[in-house]
């Protein structure tokens, strides 16, 4: 048997629970002076944390994401950082939000274009300093992007999602207040969660998996499963709100540790290909992945340990111990069906576009992390099951 080896990082502070976002200023303060905070298109969110500056007579810039973080939208950021000479950025909202201000808190630092430093569509050098200062505040639940190491922005001109990618980029602080997560529209709550349930899956079943991240996302998978559905019913549900905060920033950490799988393989560059929010794609594609790999781990490696996991989630999410891997698939199709997602069909994704988006999927890195490799067929099959 090989020896244990894994390696672990995540951000350097985590303050969870509510009321923490009356934090946010005083740490701000303590790393800087010229804060500069990136929000989404709803600025009245964060009109708390504008206060709270204006009370402390600390002057600080804003910059809303209007949709997706894009390459122009980033580099655009960059520019008022650095006129704004901004030394702490925070990033408050949705991933859209928090991505671009971790982007542009490394561009800070390193020089030169976003180009210089993205995968696949850009020259891909590696960020060699520090960022300066960021704080990460999620409004959902959803990416747990305030503890992972990239910022994935799209490319308007390659439609294609791509990361930008750094140990470097950890944020330094990530504070989680539930509350702030109350507001979200139901559509969001389920789009959202889809995408938190997927990255506590994902890594568990990861070739990177290890007994830390295993912990961490078995009790990510408990949380989401009790809990999104309660959220997506009744936004105000404390305890949901709750879950589902623990859930996705357990995601976050997994998948920052232990790689993704198939379904964001696929997510990435389908998400450059469409205008379907990150989320959804997930939800559709998840049973279809996981049916997918239980396939082919029969036919190819009948002895995987995956196996035993896919039996695990299968009894966590069912609450049944006799629970099979083909009850997982069924439990989280219908899932997506009570959360009214719309179906793969729905969402503009043409026939003509399938194999284009599986010479993409192929070359991603997050179909790295999936147990098996899938051939072309058995990626070509899981996109025509989900129409």
């Amino acid at each position: 048997m090989n020896a244990t080896r894994f390696e672990f990082a995540t951000a350097k502070w985590i303050i969870f629970g509510e009321s923490s976002a009356k934090k946010i200023a005083d740490n701000a303060l303590n790393l800087g002076s010229k804060p500069l905070i990136v929000t989404g298109n709803n600025q009245n969110r964060c009109k708390f944390l504008l206060d709270d500056f204006i009370k402390k007579h600390a002057k600080c810039e804003i910059y809303s994401v209007k949709g997706e973080p894009t390459t122009s939208v980033v580099t655009e950021c960059s520019n008022l950082a650095k006129r704004s000479k901004t030394d702490v950025i925070i990033g408050i909202g949705g991933g859209s939000a928090i991505d671009t201000g971790k982007a542009v808190s490394a561009l800070i630092t390193n020089g030169g274009e976003l180009l210089d430093y993205l995968e696949v569509i850009g020259r891909g050098k590696p960020i060699t300093k520090p960022t300066i200062p960021f704080i990460a505040v999620p409004t959902t639940a959803g990416t747990g992007t305030e503890v992972t190491k990239n910022a994935v922005i799209k490319s308007n001109e390659h439609s294609v999602k791509v990361s930008l990618r750094s140990p470097f980029m950890l944020p330094d602080i990530a504070i989680l207040d539930p509350v702030l997560t109350y507001s979200m529209p139901k559509e969001v709550t389920a789009s959202t969660g889809l995408d938190a349930f997927t990255q506590v899956i994902e890594p568990y079943v990861s070739i990177k998996a290890n007994m830390l991240t295993d912990a961490i996302c078995k009790e990510g998978i408990k949380r989401i499963s009790r809990s999104l559905l309660k959220a997506f019913n009744n936004g105000n549900d404390a305890k949901a709100r709750e879950d589902m905060c623990i859930g996705s920033l357990f995601g976050g950490i997994a998948l920052a540790n232990a790689k993704l799988g198939a379904v964001h393989g696929f997510a990435g560059p389908m998400g450059g290909m469409i205008d379907a929010p990150h989320g959804v794609i997930c939800g559709i594609l998840l049973p279809y992945v996981i049916k997918a790999n239980i396939k082919a781990l029969e036919e190819r490696k009948p002895t995987s340990e995956v196996f035993k996991k896919y039996e695990k989630v299968a009894k966590i999410v069912t609450k049944k111990e006799n629970a099979k891997p083909k009850d997982l698939v069924r439990w989280t199709d219908e899932l997506y069906e009570k959360l009214n997602m719309p179906h793969l069909s729905e969402v503009d994704l043409k026939e003509e576009q399938i194999e284009e988006l599986i010479s993409k999927a192929k070359i991603s890195n997050s179909m790295k992390g999936n147990p098996i490799v899938l051939t072309d067929e058995e990626l070509r099959g899981i996109i025509k099951d989900a129409f």
